[in-house]
């Protein structure tokens, strides 16, 4: 018995010298004994969540590095400042909708932490900061639960009165919506790439942020900025969101906005104002879409210049009245294309006469919400056509001051009108060489 208990104390000691111990240590356990400001290095293994960090601690991980949740709750809670975490997947966060509290991969609750390099799967929202402020999300991907409907889902990234943060290069598909803001404020956005959601971008109530070369294509609606003012949208691809009343970018009840070097590339609607005041929308592509610009009686006080409406069914629509904007800025209007001929004598870049351009599909579109699923179709350039031959077209905009770019011919350039001058000339001497044999 004594020979027996000797070798289970000396085989206990050996393996604990070797490191190995019979009882495995938790994720919880390990963030807690990891000193302030220190770093903990995980495996690439799978540990179980939900964890909660509460000290300025950085968590690496490695390619194979898994954070799994318990199905509820969320599976990473931020309670501390200075926090990083990189190059982690998070997995299975509670998703019940009738909950009091919005779950999510990854909650912050406190300012100046790092979310990098993270991959998430299988979680209501994907990264959601609560009054949280001066954060960086960076490299993140979320992806949407592929079950059941979209709107049935959380979003991506989820802004609550948090301000000036960072979202750069993170990729969202296939959430409900795939940037949030409510009520905040002084954030940037650059970089991101959304596709496959409801919105992607729903922003309400947030102020003074910014949004620079980020791409909203295959949703519902790209962008959706309500009831907030002073944003800039800057060098952004809005392409492809097509639905029902979809749209590249909704302006509502929105003021002092800057759209400016954006690309909008076959939307059903390039951008949709209404309630909308001041904004100033320069030197945007408008390609391929339904409706280039529809804006609504009720937005006033925009300023259009530079930008350029290449083969749209109808470029601008205003609806509900007359229109109350200015189509130009410094004396630089607005490319339309060669669907209007515009008469450039001096070859200055900007045509000499104003261009109004006129359509009748307003009433379509006022009349019945209907009408744009028929946009596409053959009857349309016939009923455009028919209203043309009738002058029954409205003018919808005038551009005293439209862009003529020399990569394409004006309505008439200058060797066209001097070979008209040239024909003109001859006939006249023609004209007074037969006159004189007849007398």
């Amino acid at each position: 018995m004594r020979k027996f208990l000797y070798f289970f104390i000396i085989s206990f000691a050996l393996f604990s010298a070797n490191g190995i111990t019979f009882a495995e240590t938790t994720l919880q356990h390990l963030i807690d004994q990891t000193p302030e400001n220190g770093v903990l290095k995980l495996e690439g293994k799978t540990y179980e969540g939900n964890i909660v960090i509460s000290s300025p601690i950085t968590i690496i991980g490695t390619e194979k590095t898994i954070i799994k949740g318990e199905g509820k709750g969320n599976v990473i809670t931020v309670n501390a400042s200075n926090v990083t975490l990189k190059n982690l997947t998070v997995t299975n966060s509670g998703k019940d909708r009738n909950s009091g509290e919005e779950y999510a991969a990854i909650k912050l609750m406190e300012g100046g932490n790092t979310v990098e390099n993270i991959k998430i799967t299988d979680c209501f929202h994907g990264v959601y900061l609560s009054q949280a402020h001066n954060n960086k999300i960076q490299n993140v991907t979320v992806i949407g639960m592929k079950n059941g409907e979209i709107g049935g889902q959380g979003n991506g990234l989820h802004l609550y009165y948090s301000n000036k943060n960072e979202l750069i290069n993170n990729y969202v598909e296939g959430t409900r919506d795939g940037i949030y803001f409510d009520y905040s404020n002084e954030n940037i956005a650059k970089g991101n790439n959304i596709k496959h959601t409801r919105y992607g971008l729903h922003y309400m109530y947030s102020h003074h942020n910014e949004f620079y070369d980020n791409v909203f294509s295959y949703n519902i609606g790209g962008a959706a900025i309500m009831e907030s003012q002073g944003t800039i949208l800057e060098n952004n691809q809005f392409t492809l969101n097509q639905g029902t009343r979809s749209y590249g970018l909704l302006m509502q009840s929105s003021d002092d906005t800057v759209i400016k070097n954006n690309f909008f590339f076959q939307n059903q609607r390039g951008i949709f104002f209404d309630q909308s005041q001041n904004s100033i929308v320069k030197d945007n592509e408008f390609l391929q879409n339904q409706i280039g610009i529809e804006i609504w009686s009720s937005s006033a006080g925009q300023i259009f210049s530079g930008n350029k409406f290449t083969n749209n069914i109808a470029a601008v629509l205003t609806l509900g009245g007359k229109d109350k904007n200015q189509w130009f800025e410094h004396e630089r209007g607005n490319d339309w294309g060669n669907t209007i001929p515009v008469l450039d004598l001096d070859q200055n870049g900007i045509g000499d006469d104003p261009v109004e351009y006129r359509s009748s599909l307003y009433q379509l579109v006022e009349e019945n919400e209907l009408a744009y699923l028929f946009l596409k179709s053959p009857a349309i350039k016939i009923y455009e056509k028919m209203n043309e031959v009738l002058n029954k077209k409205q003018v919808m905009v005038t551009d005293p001051y439209p862009v003529v770019h020399k990569d394409r011919p004006s309505g008439m350039n200058v060797s066209y009108l001097s070979f008209a001058l040239l024909l003109s000339a001859g006939c006249l001497v023609y004209w007074k060489i037969i006159r004189r044999r007849a007398q």
